[in-house]
């Protein structure tokens, strides 16, 4: 090239080059993967630095890293990354987490996409070992869940709702509830020591306060600025590692009714006053800022905590039905049955493990809420009426054909009575609920809520003995429940029957009697025998000792198996278990 030319060439390179925006220079720089020797159902962590400009790194419209992969089987996974550290227009630093469900060969990219354009990293290809990890839960049955290994699961425990805070509003129990004791660290350890597998509790403005800025009656977590409250996401980072050392699964709830309403609305990260993109709680549920922030939010969640297996289940709300009532007029019902719809329908597409996700009511039905197929189980709340808990799941199950679960229960709900005045009403409701759920088709065993105090009462180790039997259920159909009716003579009862049978006949049943007398009584069980199956030993269960003890045989009157039953204390229930095997 002549020589007379270079120079206005290269200047004019220059001026074009200073007209194209910065981000269009974005590149990745450098992808580390964490594991040497990646294994199935367990975490697997890559370390990512690039170079990119955004306004907001949590805002996917303006920056987004994914992890696209081929997996073994030949399908097409999306692993979304979340930023750690470092500002726009330097070196930053991005992280994926997830947990592989096959064995195998994966290969892929890290794909950056900006304002400007997409980027893609060097290929990334890594292979995964079997493990002994069983994976992530899902839907089996109306009384199951299975592990992705296909272990049968029943959740049994408790709501958590949130560790002990600093300032507590309870008339009677304000020492109780600020007692530092109950943090997670404790209660967990408590309820996986008497046998617990499950628990619920709350993202809020006291608790995992993930998208607030300002805090309320607790000194565990501190105001912040920024989008992503960094107190809640390092407790919450620690909540998922004791989960997983404990083996016991959580149900995030992300939201509830009280964030929206009052004093919570007035510091609401949401609110237009806060700076966010909602004027109002129906604005919340439509407004497509306020939708499209709130996705981002499940997408950072996801992206930081979608490897922990321990996470069993996303749950939207904590009974929606109290905020859509609390304004006038109220929110419709089609508002926000069409907001969990679209927010299901995302959160199914950017988890890559695929796991549960639901929600739930107060005492209220939303009319299309229990009908949407990207949530996996439907809740409520039933608090005064335990007894009822038995056919509430049942019907709901067999009318919107997926599985229920009570979130909450208790025999009382309101928190300015004193329930030392009847505590010992409160406990039998306590162990009633546990016992009515495991011979109720649900897969999770009504939660109780007050943790605190049946804390304070001992009754943790209720879950031990009912942890007991529900094994034993799980083991001898491998799973597979139904239920059997059956009949109990004594006047001041009832009797549910569990049958439990894996293939080739064999399997066991079982029997729950409640003695609601206030004396001792004795009876008989009367139920239809099974065909091509013969009875074998009986045991009998003291629920409240946990102690085994031999039964007497069945007999045989006019088709009908008869049972007897040992004398059953006042207002103690009893399990018997029968042996089946195939007839000869």
């Amino acid at each position: 090239m002549n020589k007379r030319f270079l120079l206005p060439l290269l200047l004019a390179s220059a001026f074009f080059a200073s007209l194209v925006p910065q981000d269009a220079m974005a590149q990745i720089e450098s992808v580390r993967r964490l594991n040497a020797n990646p294994a199935r159902y367990e975490a697997l962590g890559f370390v990512v630095m690039l170079s990119a400009d955004w306004a907001s790194p949590y805002d996917s419209a303006d920056v987004q890293l994914d992890l696209r992969l081929k997996s073994p089987s030949g399908g097409e996974l999306v692993i979304p990354a979340y930023h750690e550290s470092g500002e726009s227009g330097s070196l930053s630093k991005w992280m994926a987490r997830f947990a592989p469900l096959e064995e195998g060969e994966y290969s892929g990219q890290f794909v950056l996409k900006a304002r400007s354009g997409q980027w893609q990293s060097d290929d990334v290809v890594f292979s995964v070992a079997p493990s002994a990890s069983k994976g992530f839960l899902h839907p089996a049955s109306d009384w199951t869940f299975r592990y992705d290994d296909g272990t049968p699961f029943r959740g049994m425990g408790m709501n958590i709702g949130w560790e002990a805070r600093s300032v507590d509003d309870s008339r009677y129990f304000k020492a109780l509830h600020e007692n530092p004791r109950y943090n997670y660290e404790y209660m967990l350890g408590s309820l996986a020591g008497n046998g617990g597998n499950f628990f619920r509790t709350w993202m809020c403005s006291w608790n995992l306060p993930l998208e607030w800025n300002t805090v309320i009656n607790t000194d565990r977590y501190a105001n912040h600025s920024g989008r992503f409250n960094p107190s809640a996401i390092r407790r919450m980072d620690e909540l998922v590692q004791l989960c997983d050392s404990l083996g016991i699964h959580m149900m995030l709830t992300l939201d509830h009714a009280g964030s929206y309403i009052g004093g919570e609305w007035d510091i609401n990260s949401y609110n237009v006053a806060n700076g966010g993109p909602a004027s109002s709680l129906e604005d919340f549920f439509t407004n497509p800022l306020s939708i499209q922030r709130y996705k981002d939010r499940l997408r950072y969640i996801v992206a930081r905590w979608g490897y922990s297996p321990s996470i069993g289940a996303w749950e939207f709300w904590n009974e929606v039905d109290n905020a859509m009532y609390s304004v006038e007029p109220r929110i419709s019902d089609e508002v926000v049955s069409n907001w969990h719809r679209q927010m299901a329908d995302y959160l199914k597409s950017i988890d890559p493990a695929h796991r549960l996700v639901t929600t739930s009511v107060s005492h209220r039905d939303v009319q299309g809420l229990n009908d949407i197929d990207s949530i996996d189980f439907n809740q409520r709340h039933i608090y005064k009426a335990t007894s009822s808990i038995p056919d509430a799941v049942r019907n709901y199950a067999a009318r919107h054909g997926k599985p229920y679960v009570i979130g909450e229960f208790s025999y009382e709900w309101d928190w300015s009575k004193d329930f030392n005045a009847f505590a010992e009403d409160m406990d039998r409701d306590f162990s009633d609920g546990l016992w009515l759920g495991l011979f109720s088709s649900t897969p999770v065993l009504p939660m109780s809520w007050w943790w605190e105090f049946f804390d304070s009462r001992g009754m943790t180790s209720c879950y031990a003995n009912v942890r007991t039997i529900s094994d034993l259920m799980l083991e001898a159909g491998d799973g597979s429940m139904e239920r059997i009716d059956a009949s109990w003579s004594g006047d001041e009862g009832s009797v549910m029957g569990v049958s439990c049978r894996s293939g080739g006949g064999t399997g066991k049943l079982f029997f729950l009697i409640r003695n609601e007398a206030e004396r001792d009584i004795a009876g008989v069980i009367r139920f239809q025998k099974a065909e091509g199956v013969a009875m074998g030993a009986v045991l009998a269960f003291d629920t409240a000792t946990g102690a085994f003890s031999a039964g007497a045989d069945c007999s045989f009157k006019e088709g009908w198996v008869e049972l007897q039953t040992p004398e059953l204390k006042a207002g103690r229930n009893l399990v018997m278990i029968v042996q089946l095997d195939p007839e000869q």
